[in-house]
C-alpha cells in the first residue's frame, strides 16, 4: 500500500514538473515572438513575410492550446478519469506534432537567416556559414534524439536481480 502512495506522489511530481517546464517554454516562446516583432519594427523590416514567421505564430498558438488543454484535463480542475485516459494518447501525439513542427521551423529559420546573410555579402563557405549550418544540424539531431527518447521503452523491473536487503 505504501509503494502505491510513493508511486502516486512521484507521478504527481512528474506531472507538476512537466506542467511548469512547458509553461516556461510557452512564456519564452511568446517573449521570442515579441522580440522578433520588436526587432523588425525597430529595424523597419516587414513582419509576417516568410514561411518561418507564419509557422512560428501557428506553432506557438498550437503549443498554447495544447498547454491549456493539458492544464484543464490533467491538472486543474482535472477532468474525469475516463476523459484523462482517452485524452492522453492525443495529448502525446499533438505534443509530439507541435514539437516536430517547432524543430522543423527552427531549421527553416536557420536557412532563412543564412540566406539573408549570404545575400548581404557573407561568404558561402565562410566560418559563419559553417557555424549556422552546424547549429541547424545539431538542432535537428537533438530534436530527433528527443523523439527517439519519447518512443523508447523504460527498463522493466527485474524481480530476479540483486536487490539490497
Amino acid at each position: 500500500h505504501y509503494e502505491l502512495q510513493v508511486i502516486a506522489s512521484v507521478e504527481e511530481v512528474k506531472k507538476v514538473v512537466h506542467l511548469v517546464l512547458h509553461a516556461i517554454a510557452l512564456i519564452l516562446g511568446i517573449i521570442g515572438i515579441y522580440a522578433a516583432f520588436k526587432y523588425h519594427n525597430e529595424s523597419s523590416i516587414a513582419n509576417l513575410y516568410s514561411l518561418n514567421s507564419w509557422l512560428g505564430i501557428g506553432i506557438i498558438v498550437l503549443y498554447g492550446i495544447q498547454w491549456i488543454y493539458g492544464f484543464v484535463v490533467f491538472f486543474y480542475p482535472e477532468g474525469a478519469a475516463g476523459l484523462r485516459r482517452e485524452s492522453l494518447p492525443w495529448h502525446i501525439v499533438v505534443g509530439l506534432f507541435v514539437y516536430i513542427l517547432a524543430v522543423a521551423n527552427a531549421a527553416i529559420g536557420f536557412l532563412e537567416k543564412l540566406t539573408f546573410l549570404e545575400s548581404s555579402g557573407l561568404a558561402k563557405y565562410g566560418a559563419e556559414a559553417y557555424l549556422v549550418n552546424f547549429t541547424a544540424i545539431v538542432t535537428i539531431l537533438y530534436g530527433a534524439l528527443v523523439i527517439f527518447t519519447v518512443f523508447s521503452k523504460a527498463p522493466q523491473d527485474d524481480d530476479f536481480s540483486y536487490s539490497a536487503i
